[in-house]
């Protein structure tokens, strides 16, 4: 959103409101609180009347003469903040007990007892005898009536503490059946909200008004927000700042593949603005996509002049290491990948030695039964020269030997009761070639090959094609995945950008899903290889 940032004020307001709210409960305005309550203020009058009213119709005062008007009062004095209060507390001097003073204009008080305590240990600031409390009006010193004022003593309340005084009162002027003033509660405290001054609490059932009005502005807050977020239409899938827009073309191993298409898909949705091109076509192998590269990057270099900066529009990924020949592409290691030899079903076997796999592909061995197998003739399906799966079998696994000659150019005549080979273009196309073919060997991805129903994993000596194998010097048939570019693409390219998303936590877990490991979670990262 251009010009003033209005969401993330309303977000530093949303948080701003409760965090004072908060401050102002429990550590301003509730520090500390004396507060009552009316719970009861009525007539006696009509009631006396009733046939069932009983006691109510003896009231007397102390001359026996019939209450005139009688009334109940019933107060609830809480200590209603988040501190103590204590005798010292209680704005009156120190040396008198009095500490609250109740007025109830228009009456006089003729009965006072003390219903409720929400703690027992309180009963001791209204028990008689104690030479400082008591129960009846006028023998503790604070506890009383004077002068038609009730008077409460300095009691000591913890937090939530409270207690209850009923009184029963007379009119002493006005109208019988006429409406009494509210009482009059005076007490203060020292240090409270406000000059300490008691206030009237309320019960609410659901919550107060200051909780109410609290919550309306909060969802009023919030409401803006999602109004300011769904009004920005396509801004509100805004790219991160490390995003770059443009085009980008990636190609190379078509073992690798699965790799770069998913984290492709996975960073155009997060950047709206990036464009990354996966056609099948450009994942045609290693060597091709290095060549292509290096193609695209001349061609460049020679229409604007030897420069010295690199493409930021091409990626090519390689399983292993380039060949010589390529003075102008940079590589940068992405992950360790795993590859697997993959085998008919009929076969017979899913495990061959060292030894028994270079004599195969030696032409020493023609047979899967001369391994222990089923009668078949071997055919070897194998993936073109330049591919980086087959360089690394025959440096890897073959310890330099390269394969044999091509017996058929067409894998669909391959002779079924003769040993051959055939060679084929990528990772997918020879899965299929092996599945369908009767005695068939050939090589792929680890990840490619698991998903294919239609071959059998073979392990080497006993050990399948797992990283914790290889970091072990048990499994051999491994690469480091390389990402090129041609130079140093520019720091704002999307090859760049691209290049960062693969290093980071999404882009590392797309690869591990696919059975490879990311170069950073090995114990040397730049290198990319086992320990």
């Amino acid at each position: 959103m251009n010009g003033f940032p209005w969401e993330s004020a309303f977000a530093v307001l949303g948080l701003a409101v409760p965090v004072g709210a908060a401050l102002w409960e429990f550590v301003l305005a509730g520090r500390k609180r004396l507060g009552y309550r009316v719970q009861m203020d009525t007539t006696a009058g009509d009631a006396a009347a009733s046939p069932y009213a009983g006691v109510l119709q003896q009231m007397q005062g102390t001359d026996g003469a019939p209450l005139r008007d009688p009334s109940f009062v019933l107060l609830r004095i809480e200590n209603s903040g988040w501190a103590p209060v204590v005798e010292d507390d209680y704005l009156a001097p120190a040396e008198g007990p009095m500490g609250i003073r109740i007025r109830c204009r228009g009456r006089r008080v003729v009965g006072m007892v003390v219903t409720e305590l929400s703690r027992d240990e309180l009963r001791g600031f209204f028990t008689p005898g104690t030479g400082h409390h008591g129960l009846l009006p006028g023998t503790v010193p604070g506890f009383g009536v004077t002068d038609g004022l009730i008077e409460l003593p300095k009691v000591k309340l913890n937090r939530r503490d409270h207690y209850k005084v009923l009184a029963v009162l007379e009119r002493e002027r006005g109208v019988p059946g006429e409406a009494f003033p509210d009482p009059e509660v005076v007490a203060s405290v020292v240090g409270g909200v406000r000059g300490g001054t008691v206030k009237k609490t309320e019960y609410h059932p659901f919550a107060s008004r200051p909780v109410i009005a609290l919550l309306v502005v909060l969802t009023l807050v919030g409401a803006v927000q999602s109004l300011l977020t769904f009004s920005r239409g396509d801004e509100a899938h805004a790219a991160p700042l490390d995003c770059a827009s443009g085009r980008l073309t990636l190609s190379g191993s078509t073992a690798f593949a699965p790799v770069v298409r998913e984290a492709a898909k996975q960073y155009a949705r997060t950047c709206p603005g990036a464009h990354l091109s996966t056609a099948g076509s450009d994942f045609n192998g290693s060597g091709p996509g290095l060549r292509a590269l290096a193609d695209a990057g001349d061609k460049a270099a020679g229409a604007k002049g030897a420069d010295g900066k690199g493409l930021g529009d091409r990626l090519t990924f390689s399983d292993g290491a380039k060949p010589a020949g390529y003075p102008r592409l940079l590589p940068r290691p992405v992950a360790l990948s795993l590859f697997t030899l993959v085998v008919n079903k009929d076969t017979g076997v899913q495990d061959l030695t060292l030894a028994q796999i270079r004599d195969i592909y030696s032409g020493k061995i023609t047979n899967w039964k001369d391994v222990h197998g089923e009668d078949v003739p071997i055919h070897l399906v194998s993936r073109y020269p330049d591919s980086g799966t087959r360089t690394t079998l025959e440096r890897k696994v073959l310890d330099g030997q390269k394969l044999p000659a091509t017996t058929t150019s067409d894998c669909t005549a391959l002779e079924r009761d003769r040993p051959g080979r055939c060679e084929v273009g990528g990772t997918d196309v020879l899965l299929d070639t092996v599945a369908r073919t009767p005695g068939a060997l050939g090589h792929s991805e680890v990840g490619s090959a698991a998903g294919h129903a239609g071959v059998v994993q073979v392990r080497i000596d006993g050990f399948p094609a797992t990283l914790d194998g290889v970091e072990k010097g048990a499994y051999p048939y491994w690469q480091t995945e390389y990402a090129y570019t041609y130079g140093e693409p520019p720091a704002d390219s999307l090859a760049a950008g691209f290049l960062r998303y693969l290093a980071q936590q999404v882009g590392q877990d797309i690869i591990r899903s696919h059975g490879d490991r990311p170069c950073a979670e090995l114990s040397k990262p730049l290198l990319c290889r086992p320990s």
